[in-house]
C-alpha cells in the first residue's frame, strides 16, 4: 500500500532538507526521498568540504608569514591526505546532523531514486524494490552536477571535476583550471597556496566574471601576485592525454597555444538533475537542463514545485534554502514573500575572498540609474592593518535620486562574513541615511562598510 504525505521532497540538499523541516514545523506530514547522501552536494561534495580545504590552505599560508607577526615557525609542510581527511570528517559530521534534524522533526526519510508516475504519484526504487509514494504536493530539489564539455570530460586521473579535486589522488605539480567562477577559482586558490604551478583559463574577459569589474581586477592582481597565471578571453579547445601528462590546446588572441600540465580541473558550470524523473510526461517545462518556475517556484503543474539548483540561477545553497522555506509555507497555506534575486548575496572563498549583493556598477548604469559610488580600501582600516590584511576594497553603489543601496561589492579578508550587513540593509530597504546613522564597532573590519557609504556622499573620514 502506498504511503501518503502532505508534502514529498525529492532531494535532501540545503533546499530539500530545509523545505522538509519547515513543512514539518507547520504541521505537514512530510517525506524526503534521497538517492545518495543526506545533505546533498553542498554538505558532502560542495560548500562545506571546500571551505575545510581552504581553511587548511589559509593556515598554511599564515604559517609562512609567521615572521611578519614576530613569530618563528620551522619545517612548515602539509600532509595532503590528512588535509583531505579533515575535510571529509567535517562533511560527515554535518551530513549526519541533517539526519538528526529530519528525525527530530518527524520527517520520513526514504532512501532511493524517485520517478514521478503521475500527478501526486511517485515510484521510488529502493534496495528492497519499488515503493509507491503519494504526495499532495511534491517539491523537486534534485540539485545539479558538473557540466562536461566534449573533449574535456573528467577521468579522475589526469582530468578532474570538483569531486575528484575534493579527494585528490595526488598533489598537482602543474595545474590547469578551466573556468574562473567560484568553483574554479576556489580550487585554483587552494592548490596554488599549497604550491602547485597554477594556470586559470577563462573564456570571458575577466576572472570572476559575474562580479563587479573593479573587484574582479583587484582579485586578479592578488592572484597574479600569489603566482597564478591568468588567461582571459581564452578557450581550451582540446586536451591530449598521455601517461602522466595533459597537453592543452588553448585559443587566445586568435592563436592556439599548447601547454603541458599534469592535472586539469574542469569547472565550466553545472547542469540540472532533471533526467529520469518523469517530468516530460507531466508537461514540466525544462530550459537548458533547468526546470522553469515562477517567482513562487511553481512549475505550472498543479502541486509540483522546483527549488534550488535544478530551478536555475543563482546556483547558491542559501538561495535553495530560502526557496525551500517559502515553498513549505506556501503549501501550508501561508502567504510568504517571493525571493528578490538582487538581494541574494554571492560569496567566493578564495584568497582574497570576494562577496557581493545587488547590481554591479556597470549593471546599474545599464539599468538607467544615476548613481553614487563609494569606495573604501582595507589599507585605511585599523583592524585590517592589525590583521596584516591591507589589500582589499569595499565598494557601494547608490541610486543618486532615492538613496537606495543598489549594490555592494567587496574583496579582501573575511568579506564573506561582512556582506550580510548590506544584505539586511537591502531587505529593509534602507537608504544611505540609515546606514550613515548606524554605529559600527571599533576596531572592526565592518567600519569599512560605513566608510564606503560615507565615501559615496563625499563624507569619508579615514581615507
Amino acid at each position: 500500500m502506498a504511503q501518503s504525505f502532505d508534502m514529498v521532497v525529492i532531494g535532501s540538499g540545503p533546499g530539500g532538507y530545509v523545505c522538509a523541516i519547515r513543512g514539518a514545523q507547520l504541521g505537514l506530514k512530510v517525506a524526503v526521498i534521497e538517492r545518495e547522501h543526506l545533505g546533498g552536494i553542498c554538505l558532502n561534495w560542495g560548500c562545506i568540504p571546500t571551505k575545510a580545504l581552504l581553511r587548511s590552505a589559509e593556515v598554511f599560508h599564515l604559517m609562512h608569514r609567521a615572521k611578519e607577526f614576530g613569530l618563528s615557525a620551522g619545517s612548515i609542510g602539509y600532509d595532503l591526505p590528512a588535509v583531505v581527511q579533515r575535510s571529509r570528517g567535517v562533511a560527515k559530521q554535518l551530513a549526519s546532523g541533517v539526519g538528526h534534524l529530519l528525525k527530530k522533526n518527524k520527517v520520513t526519510v526514504i532512501m532511493g531514486e524517485a520517478t514521478l508516475t503521475g500527478p501526486g504519484k511517485i515510484s521510488v526504487k529502493t534496495d528492497k524494490g519499488a515503493e509507491d509514494v503519494i504526495g499532495k504536493s511534491i517539491v523537486l530539489a534534485t540539485g545539479a552536477r558538473a557540466r562536461e564539455l566534449p573533449g574535456l570530460e573528467p577521468d579522475g586521473d589526469l582530468v578532474w571535476n570538483y569531486k575528484h579535486a575534493l579527494n585528490p589522488p595526488r598533489m598537482p605539480g602543474k595545474l590547469l583550471v578551466i573556468g574562473s567562477g567560484a568553483i574554479g577559482i576556489e580550487f585554483a586558490s587552494f592548490f596554488n597556496t599549497l604550491g602547485a604551478d597554477t594556470t586559470v583559463v577563462e573564456v570571458m574577459d575577466r576572472v570572476l566574471p559575474v562580479e563587479d569589474a573593479e573587484i574582479s581586477a583587484l582579485a586578479k592582481k592578488q592572484f597574479v601576485k600569489q603566482g597564478m597565471k591568468i588567461m582571459e578571453k581564452a578557450t581550451v579547445k582540446k586536451l591530449d592525454r598521455a601517461k602522466g601528462k595533459v597537453t592543452a590546446h588553448i585559443e587566445i588572441g586568435g592563436k592556439t597555444e599548447t601547454h603541458d600540465f599534469d592535472t586539469v580541473i574542469s569547472a565550466v558550470g553545472i547542469v540540472g538533475n532533471v533526467e529520469n524523473l518523469g517530468l516530460e510526461k507531466l508537461g514540466v517545462k525544462i530550459d537548458r537542463t533547468h526546470v522553469v518556475t515562477d517567482q513562487y517556484c511553481r512549475t505550472g503543474v498543479a502541486g509540483l514545485f522546483a527549488i534550488g539548483d535544478v530551478a536555475g540561477a543563482p546556483w547558491l545553497a542559501h538561495k535553495a534554502s530560502h526557496e525551500g522555506v517559502m515553498v513549505a509555507e506556501l503549501i501550508a497555506g501561508q502567504h510568504p514573500h517571493p525571493i528578490k534575486p538582487n538581494s541574494i548575496p554571492g560569496c567566493t572563498y578564495c584568497n582574497p575572498q570576494v562577496a557581493s549583493v545587488g547590481l554591479t556598477e556597470d549593471k546599474a548604469k545599464e539599468a538607467g540609474y544615476e548613481i553614487k559610488v563609494g569606495r573604501f580600501p582595507f589599507v585605511g582600516n585599523g583592524k585590517a592593518i592589525a590583521l596584516g590584511e591591507p589589500e582589499g576594497l569595499v565598494k557601494t553603489i547608490f541610486d543618486a535620486k532615492t538613496g537606495e543601496l543598489l549594490g555592494a561589492h567587496m574583496v579582501g579578508a573575511e568579506v564573506t562574513e561582512l556582506i550580510q550587513g548590506y544584505v539586511i540593509g537591502r531587505t529593509l530597504e534602507t537608504t544611505e541615511a540609515e546606514l550613515m546613522e548606524t554605529v559600527f564597532p571599533h576596531p572592526t573590519l565592518s567600519e569599512m562598510m560605513h566608510e564606503s557609504v560615507l565615501s559615496a556622499y563625499g563624507r569619508t573620514i579615514h581615507f
